[in-house]
């Protein structure tokens, strides 16, 4: 089931080959930097980081690094601020893309870098089919609190009814999955996760590609059996079943 102490164990792994994409020492922004966790880890390398993130961000009270508030549109920095630009599964939420491109170029130096990273169509995919068993995992952790009490006042039943209505909300939750991103419903977002996608969309933004390639981890967002499936495990399966993540390297044209 999902771990947040895990999930920063893939964020950090990630974080290796973001790392290898930006110049040493280079002044870097991360957009949409949540927790501020791979904001932290950058500085530990010896980059001068800086991070923004929504003023309604989930994120808000736990995190970990000096991070900037923004309203999701106007980038709050001088234009040609940094060396590179960076952002972690970000982009799928952001629904007026032309504008996000444009303030990423204007705060970017002449001859920077853009490194981002996004869910594939393999992570769609399975994040979809893995709502399944892992509501069958929840409904498990209730273990004998689903079986009718024999002997017990009203107490008892009451708490019964209460783990039954919980056990059907697991249930149900598969059904009334919707769309993780900003485009296309659940059953057509694979599409827009290709990416072929992102390609044609940078393209049209005044990107050039530079590099792209599988980040090599398999998770979904249910982060299905967590820790019981190691890091090396997750790599062997990304192979077959394909990388969760995409990263791409891009400057401006």
């Amino acid at each position: 089931m999902f771990s947040i102490s895990f999930m920063h164990q893939i964020r950090a792994a990630e974080l290796t080959l973001i790392a290898a994409c930006l110049p040493p020492g280079s002044r870097v922004l991360e957009i949409g930097a949540g927790t501020g966790q791979q904001a932290r880890l950058l500085a530990d390398q010896g980059f001068d980081i800086s991070a923004i993130e929504m003023q309604d961000s989930n994120y808000n009270a736990n995190r970990i690094f000096p991070i900037l508030d923004y309203d999701g549109r106007t980038i709050p920095f001088p234009d040609a601020s940094f060396d590179a630009v960076f952002s972690s599964n970000v982009l799928e939420h952001v629904p007026d893309l032309a504008t996000m491109h444009r303030e990423i170029r204007r705060v970017l130096k002449p001859g920077g870098r853009v490194i981002h990273v996004l869910p594939t169509h393999a992570w769609r995919y399975w994040q979809t089919l893995s709502a399944f068993p892992d509501a069958l995992q929840h409904v498990a952790s209730l273990g004998s609190r689903l079986l009718p009490p024999i002997a017990g006042g009203p107490q008892a039943w009451s708490e019964w009814r209460a783990a039954l209505s919980q056990a059907i909300r697991y249930l149900a939750t598969p059904f009334l999955q919707r769309r993780h991103g900003e485009r296309g419903i659940l059953l057509t977002e694979p599409w827009f996760f290709r990416p072929g996608w992102w390609r044609r969309n940078f393209a049209a933004n005044g990107f050039q590609v530079l590099e792209d390639k599988p980040m090599g981890l398999f998770y979904t967002g249910n982060m299905l059996f967590g820790e019981r499936l190691p890091l090396v495990r997750r790599e062997a399966m990304a192979g077959w079943l394909g990388s969760a993540c995409h990263l791409f390297v891009l400057r401006a044209a």
